[in-house]
């Protein structure tokens, strides 16, 4: 059966406001006349919309899912058929971040939801799953247009802006030309800067650029290297191994810095290419980094001192390498060492990392005499600023991931997928909220009024930044009175609408606590007068003290709390009370989300009741912060 052309363009996301020019030719009727040969297989499209984002991993997707949920149209351009990045089934690296400080600061707002979707709908823990839950919650977004398989090739500039990319697809024969008002690089090698013309670093920087204490002697364009993971399995039976005759030959000595304890998931310091040019020797590398893995695999099995491998077989090989560094695009601001080890409270902060100073030395696997990596905690998390994720060079090319305008040094700290994720929210929220104030991100910034505003924002979607709290004057919950059936000593309910919507381990939990020994228990937030409420928001807790993340080790998944966390609220109940009428009432069942947002259809109340009937297993209803708005 033959797809109505509205129906394909509705699921293809390019109904909703974005122009596609020559629809025809995806459609095309007529057969090809006998004998007649067209060598213009290649068709061209134009696409015009408000944000454009070419890259897919986690900091791409989160900014197309941002930036569509503040209702800019948005193009999201991806080079492989997964989104994911790093993070997809092709590279499997886990998720990490500011959680590494074993404290309270796990990153929230669309990172968490899709982790905790994660831990709820993948029991299998199945890579490919978490393929299939980003790629659902991007083309969920019905203001997304999605192009996979799909390589940016070419930019066009005027002047200080940006506007148009080409990217090309072979699997459909098909030239996209799209348009737009705003361009954000994702793509970790900062592709799309550099063809446009922007200034961008690359390698390592010397100490006395930045008088950083762990930079090297002398600037150079060495980098860290690129890694292929693979995965094993346990069988009932001894698999022998045989190695290609290209794979590297390793002795024990090889690993004295780097131990063989587990071979179910490995290794990252499977490294190399730090040497080299780590984007155009690419095709060389991934051709030694696979003789390293088969030549590891064969010590693991062939050389006798790992006897209890004799049951175990290879499942998956990566074949993708998985980048740290390459390009990084210079902003207004560039982060450094101090930035990270003495954090500052940027005013234009809208994310935050805690990873730590997490170097690796650029010679990898051919240098095995060393340690693969130097390691530095930071004791608290530090804030990362607006101007460090926009090109100086062009106003509306904006960045998120491991190419944005950092040192070498703080990099290493900067460049995972968890605070990638946190810079790609904070994009994809400002060029929305510059689009529909028509000012690129730079004016945001020097509007000390409009800044405040859009960081209220950012909290509104479950952004955490750190040492701003909810003032939102649209919140009428602010200005309630709360009571409540019960709470705890340390879980008062008047916390609820003190602004800050998590823990900070400043001796304050910031959220409503009640026992629900005894029954469902409730919350209430008065107004001063009646008004008219079209929306309740709610913010639960979802543990995040704790690490939750796919992994390709069983010992971390199985220290990790999966499926729904335990203080979550699963079942509860919002009312909408005029007087002694209730006058709106909405149930929930089966929560597992931290951030729930409820639109009704405007309606006059004086209160806000919201009931706690289950948790996923905790035995207190905890609530972070209750929001309304008109």
């Amino acid at each position: 059966m033959k797809a109505k052309r509205r129906d394909f363009l509705k699921i293809m996301g390019l109904s909703s406001g974005i122009l596609f020019v020559n629809p025809e030719d995806v459609f095309a009727n007529e057969p090809m006349e006998i004998g007649k040969i067209d060598k213009d297989v290649y068709k061209t499209s134009l696409l015009d919309t408000d944000v454009c984002i070419a890259g897919g991993g986690m900091a791409g997707l989160c900014t197309a899912i941002a930036a569509a949920r503040n209702g800019a149209k948005v193009v999201l351009m991806q080079d492989r058929s997964r989104l994911g990045g790093n993070a997809s089934s092709e590279i499997r690296m886990h998720i990490c971040g500011a959680s590494a400080m074993n404290t309270l600061w796990r990153e929230i707002g669309i990172l968490e939801e899709l982790v905790l979707t994660e831990a709820v709908t993948n029991p299998q823990k199945s890579w490919e799953m978490w393929d299939y839950i980003l790629y659902d919650k991007v083309v969920s977004e019905k203001n997304i247009t999605l192009l996979l398989d799909t390589i940016l090739y070419d930019v066009e500039t005027s002047g200080k802006r940006i506007k148009m990319i080409r990217g090309i697809c072979s699997t459909t024969e098909q030239i996209y030309e799209i348009r737009a008002n705003y361009f954000a690089d994702c793509t970790g090698d900062a592709a799309l800067a550099a063809r446009a013309g922007a200034a961008y670093m690359r390698g390592r920087e010397g100490r006395d650029v930045w008088n950083e204490s762990l930079a090297v002697d002398k600037t150079d364009l060495k980098t860290m290297g690129n890694s292929i993971l693979f995965n094993s399995k346990k069988f009932d039976k001894p698999l022998p191994f045989s190695p290609p005759e290209w794979a590297r030959k390793f002795t024990a000595n090889d690993f004295a810095h780097r131990p063989i304890n587990s071979w179910e998931y490995g290794y990252w310091w499977i490294e190399l290419g730090g040497m080299g040019d780590i984007i155009r020797d690419g095709q060389e590398l991934r051709h030694e980094l696979l003789s390293v893995v088969y030549g590891i695999w064969d010590y693991i099995k062939n050389s006798g001192n790992h006897p209890d491998s004799q049951n175990w077989a290879l499942t998956w090989v990566g074949m993708i390498p998985g980048k740290r560094e390459s390009r990084r695009i210079v902003g207004d601001y560039i982060m450094k060492q101090d930035d990270l080890q003495n954090p500052k409270m940027f005013d234009d902060r809208v994310a935050y990392g805690g990873w730590p100073l997490d170097d690796h030395p650029p010679e990898g696997m051919n240098n095995t005499g060393d340690a693969p990596f130097r390691s530095i905690r930071l004791e608290q998390p530090y804030s990362i600023p607006l101007r460090s994720l926009y090109s100086k060079d062009f106003e509306n090319l904006t960045m998120a991931g491991r190419n944005i305008s950092v040192s070498h040094v703080a990099l290493s700290s900067t460049r995972v997928m968890a605070t990638c994720a946190t810079q790609g929210q904070a994009i994809g929220t400002a060029m929305a909220f510059c689009n529909r104030g028509n000012i690129m991100p730079r004016q945001l910034v020097n509007d000390k009024e409009k800044f405040a505003t859009f960081q209220q924002k950012l909290l509104l979607d479950d952004q955490s930044l750190l040492g701003v709290i909810n003032n939102s004057p649209d919140d009428l919950a602010l200005r309630a009175k709360v009571k409540t059936s019960s709470e705890t000593i340390e879980g008062k309910a008047k916390q609820v609408i003190d602004g800050i919507i998590r823990d900070i381990g400043d001796g304050s939990t910031h959220q409503w606590r009640a026992d629900l020994s005894n029954g469902p228990q409730w919350i209430e937030l008065k107004l001063d007068k009646s008004a008219s409420i079209g929306q309740v928001h709610l913010t639960f807790d979802t543990g995040l003290h704790r690490q939750l993340r796919l992994s390709g080790e069983d010992w971390v998944m199985r220290a990790q709390e999966r499926g729904p966390q335990p203080e979550t609220v699963k079942d509860y109940t919002i009312e909408l009370l005029k007087g002694k009428n209730t006058v709106q009432t909405l149930e929930v069942k089966g929560n597992y989300l931290r951030k729930r947002m409820h639109t009704f259809e405007a309606i006059q109340a004086d209160r806000i009741r919201v009931w706690v009937t289950s948790t996923n297993g905790d035995s207190m209803a905890r609530v972070f912060e209750v929001r309304c708005y008109g």
